[in-house]
C-alpha cells in the first residue's frame, strides 16, 4: 500500500485528468443527444463541465480509491447521462451517434492533454512543477485513451455496443441489445480473466504512440 504522501501526490496528478475525462465524456453524450432532439440531459443539467453533476459516489469516488489502493490502478465510472430515444427520428442510428460522441471527446481530450504536457515541458522544464504538470498531462493522455478504447468495445451498454446496434439490421440489433443487462458482468469477467487487457492494451499503446508522435510527448 502506498504511503500517505505518495497517495496524496498521485491523487493530485490524477484528479483533474480523471474528472475531466469522465465529465466531458458524459456531457458530450448529452450535448449530441440535445442536438438530435432529446432535451432530457439538458433539463437535468447534465450538459455541463461541472463534475459534481456527473459524480456517482461509488463509481467516481469509492471504486477508484479502492482499486488504486488494492492494485495501483484507477478504475471507475460517472453517472450515465439519460438519453430518451423516443425523441429521435432514427432511434438506433441516432443512439449510435450519441454513443460515439463520448469516445470522440476522450480522443480530443487526450490530444489536449498532450498539448498541455508539451507546453509544460517547454515552459517549466525539469523543475519540480514542470515534472508534476508533465506527469498530469501524461495521465490525462492515458486515462482518456483507456476510456476511448474501453468504450468502443462492442459490448452493450458500452458505447461501442450502441454504435454496433445502430449499424446492424433492426431485428438483429434488438436481439443484440438484450445483452445489455449482462454487459457489466461480461466486462468484469473479461477483466479478471486477463482477456480484456490483451484486447485493449495493444490499441491503447497504438493511440498513445500516435498522439505522442503528433505532439512530440
Amino acid at each position: 500500500m502506498p504511503s500517505l504522501a505518495q497517495f496524496i501526490y498521485n491523487l493530485a496528478v490524477w484528479l483533474f485528468p480523471v474528472l475531466f475525462a469522465i465529465t466531458l465524456h458524459e456531457a458530450a453524450h448529452g450535448w449530441v443527444a440535445s442536438k438530435l432532439g432529446d432535451p432530457t440531459a439538458q433539463k437535468l443539467g447534465r450538459i455541463t463541465v461541472n463534475p459534481i453533476n456527473h459524480i456517482d459516489i461509488m463509481g467516481t469516488i469509492v471504486i477508484p480509491i479502492i482499486t488504486y489502493l488494492a492494485g495501483g490502478f484507477v478504475f471507475g465510472w460517472a453517472k450515465p447521462v439519460p438519453v430518451d430515444p423516443r425523441y429521435f427520428k432514427s432511434p438506433l442510428l441516432d443512439m449510435a451517434i450519441v454513443a460515439v460522441a463520448g469516445p470522440l471527446s476522450n480522443f480530443l481530450m487526450a490530444c489536449v492533454w498532450a498539448l498541455f504536457a508539451m507546453l509544460s515541458l517547454k515552459l517549466a522544464g525539469q523543475t519540480e512543477t514542470g515534472v508534476f504538470l508533465v506527469r498530469m498531462g501524461h495521465n490525462g493522455i492515458l486515462i482518456n485513451v483507456i476510456l476511448l478504447v474501453l468504450n468502443l468495445l462492442p459490448v452493450p451498454p458500452l458505447d461501442g455496443g450502441r454504435v454496433l446496434a445502430g449499424l446492424l439490421p433492426r431485428n438483429i440489433a434488438t436481439s443484440f441489445m438484450k445483452l445489455e443487462p449482462y454487459g457489466l458482468i461480461i466486462i468484469v469477467l473479461l477483466l479478471v480473466s486477463g482477456i480484456l487487457g490483451k484486447i485493449m492494451w495493444p490499441m491503447v499503446i497504438h493511440f498513445i504512440k500516435l498522439i505522442g508522435f503528433v505532439f512530440g510527448v
